[in-house]
């Protein structure tokens, strides 16, 4: 699968919790975040990466979450299906990768993540895919100690190994899958 269908499928997954969501201010499973704060996150970061290397995907915000959401996402996927996917990103604590690798590696998968919350946080099923989380478990934990360094990630919730695979990647994460927020 491409970058820019793993986007297209993960993004439009999250589109469809987007949707879904009835209470904006309802509390997500990271602390002090609510639902709108989950969307903002997302839309937020990915520009400021990019524009570190002169990539610009300036979109505007209308503080309506799922029209900032549906803007962006569109935006987003216009660049994984542009030429300049395939160009060069440089990062100074990412080194040198293709584009469209970048936005693969660091935001789509991002994206997944925040399914679960934002679903978590409006009641919803986040519809997340079992052997996809498997495998991006699988990649993390060999990394563990410099994740938790970094300060993107909470301490581990201990969830029993032979849990679901979508709940053991978000207790790796730091969200608990009971529910309750990190």
């Amino acid at each position: 699968m491409t970058a820019a269908e793993r986007h297209a499928r993960i993004a439009g997954r999250f589109g469809e919790v987007v949707d879904g969501v009835g209470d904006w201010t309802a509390s997500a499973p990271v602390e002090g975040w609510t639902a709108t704060d989950v969307v903002g996150h997302l839309v937020e970061w990915l520009p400021a990466l990019l524009a570190s290397d002169g990539v610009e995907l300036a979109v505007e915000r209308t503080g309506d979450p799922a029209r900032d959401w549906a803007r962006h996402a569109a935006a987003v996927q216009a660049l994984l299906d542009s030429p300049r996917a395939g160009e060069s990103f440089t990062h100074q604590h990412l080194g040198t990768l293709p584009l469209a690798d970048a936005v693969d590696r660091f935001y789509t998968t991002d994206v997944l993540f925040h399914t679960w919350d934002l679903a978590t946080a409006s009641g919803q099923d986040a519809g997340l895919d079992e052997a996809e989380c498997a495998e991006l478990l699988a990649g993390m934990q060999p990394m563990d100690e410099v994740l938790r360094q970094s300060g993107q990630y909470g301490p581990k919730v201990a969830v029993p190994d032979d849990a679901p695979a979508v709940d053991r990647l978000m207790g790796f994460l730091g969200r608990d899958p009971a529910g309750r927020s990190a």
